[in-house]
């Protein structure tokens, strides 16, 4: 019973892989960048057992010839490849299960992006319940911008300058001639 909830959880770090930066994955398969992005945030590349050019090699060597991404079953053996690799002490089956261990439960971490600045400058202009003038009717009460609806002159697209007199009399023009 603790192997299925092992294995469920291994599937769900492989989803959640899966999915990464890509808005239409479905979390089926598997790309070489989420491939070495899960072995690097789960750990698994060490900088000496294991580095960045191994992970590329198993993730070449269990996908298809022809694809560029690997499925579940592919991604299990991949990590059977990699796993004595890593855990060099151990037996096939103990560093399998060790390599488990680092991925169940994880998901992708976002280091390196970039944080808002919380500075006075910033909190100032960035006030909007200070601003004036035409600035102030750009937003509601609670600081939201109210978008198009802020803007006092919203631009028709007509086909006429605006001011036209006789804007709309074309259609009419046209039916005398026919």
């Amino acid at each position: 019973m603790a192997e299925s909830a092992d294995m469920e959880q291994l599937l769900t770090a492989f989803r959640k892989f899966a999915v990464h930066g890509d808005t239409k994955a479905t979390g089926k398969d598997l790309t070489g960048k989420n491939w070495a992005k899960l072995c690097k945030d789960c750990k698994i590349t060490d900088g000496k057992n294991v580095t960045g050019t191994d992970v590329d090699i198993v993730f070449s060597k269990v996908k298809q010839k022809t694809s560029r991404v690997i499925n579940y079953e592919e991604f299990q053996k991949a990590l059977e490849e990699l796993a004595p690799k890593r855990f060099k002490g151990q037996s096939k089956e103990e560093a399998l299960q060790s390599i488990h261990k680092l991925v169940e439960g994880r998901e992708p971490t976002n280091v390196g992006v970039t944080k808002v600045a919380k500075t006075a400058a910033v909190d100032r202009l960035t006030d909007t319940s200070r601003y004036t003038g035409s600035h102030k009717e750009r937003f509601d009460d609670s600081g939201k911008g109210k978008g198009r609806e802020g803007r006092e002159e919203i631009v028709e697209n007509t086909g006429y300058v605006g001011a036209y007199k006789n804007a709309g009399t074309y259609d009419t023009k046209i039916k005398m001639w026919i």
